[in-house]
């Protein structure tokens, strides 16, 4: 099952049809996806009701890549970069996964605004506020660690299964730095391992963008620099740059932003939306059948 996958991985057309959530690879948010079963089913293991809002389709993209390529198994372990109080590591550790949670220090992240916004994790009970992963098996499979996104620890290269991040490497400074965590994380894998990360991307310009700011919003011209560069490493990246054809693909949320029908939004003169990407590292990967 898992090498008929990687072949799937492998030889995916980019760019031809919509973005499927059931296959995914590195594509948009798109509004079809909120209505396939795989997105009520994600939203149910994280204790959510289903939305058509983009940070929750954030969370589902990364649990169905990592089910799809077969990453969610007992004894695998996860690498998660700015994991705030994300609900992922409980469910992940639930299922079996060792994982290690990472965010910034308290007081940088309280100088970036990220404790007041209840978007930064003080210590591992964070991850587990909603409760998805009995205490005892979450205090045995679940640790943290302070670490910048910007200087991941060398000592955690080549360890990990699968690492993820969601909505957190547009806030690194810029445009450079985001490009450059990407391709960094992915050298905390193991041969065959899984980079899933979700960011911010500019639907409305391939040329004019904001950069070198606290958000920066990436380009489709961003995106393929990156995968060239991840390509020349041996590792695989597919992109869908499609942003779908139907009624909330085209709707435009404006400040103050919804809580429901917010896919594309406006920031600055720029409309943006979600956008994942998955990158498969180099090697075998080993991964039991």
């Amino acid at each position: 099952m898992i090498h008929t996958l990687l072949r799937h991985f492998r030889s995916a057309q980019i760019g031809r049809g919509q973005p499927s959530l059931q296959a995914p690879i590195s594509q948009a948010c798109t509004q079809a996806q909120f209505e396939d079963p795989a997105y009520a089913y994600w939203c149910e293991q994280i204790g959510e009701v289903p939305r058509t809002h983009r940070k929750q389709w954030e969370f589902c993209y990364i649990l169905q890549v990592l089910a799809r390529y077969g990453m969610l198994a007992p004894g695998l372990r996860g690498l998660g970069f700015g994991v705030g109080s994300e609900p992922l590591a409980a469910l992940f550790a639930a299922r079996g996964v060792s994982v290690l949670g990472t965010d910034l220090e308290p007081d940088r992240a309280m100088d970036e605004g990220w404790v007041d916004t209840a978007q930064h994790a003080a210590g591992k009970e964070a991850l587990n506020q909603r409760g998805l992963c009995p205490p005892d098996v979450f205090d045995r499979l679940v640790d943290f660690r302070f670490m910048d996104m910007n200087a991941i620890d060398p000592m955690l290269d080549g360890q990990f299964d699968f690492c993820w991040s969601a909505c957190a490497f547009e806030h690194l400074g810029s445009i450079a730095a985001g490009l450059t965590f990407v391709e960094r994380s992915v050298d905390t894998l193991k041969p065959g391992g899984l980079a899933v990360h979700t960011t911010e991307f500019n639907c409305s310009s391939n040329r004019d963008t904001l950069d070198n700011a606290s958000t920066v919003l990436f380009r489709k011209r961003d995106f393929v620099e990156l995968g060239q560069r991840l390509k020349a490493r041996g590792c695989e990246v597919l992109f869908n740059f499609e942003l779908g054809d139907l009624p909330l693909d085209k709707h435009v949320d404006l400040p103050p932003y919804a809580l429901d029908n917010h896919l594309k939004l406006r920031i600055e003169q720029w409309t943006t939306t979600s956008f994942g990407i998955v990158v498969r590292k180099a090697g075998s990967a080993g991964y039991p059948r």
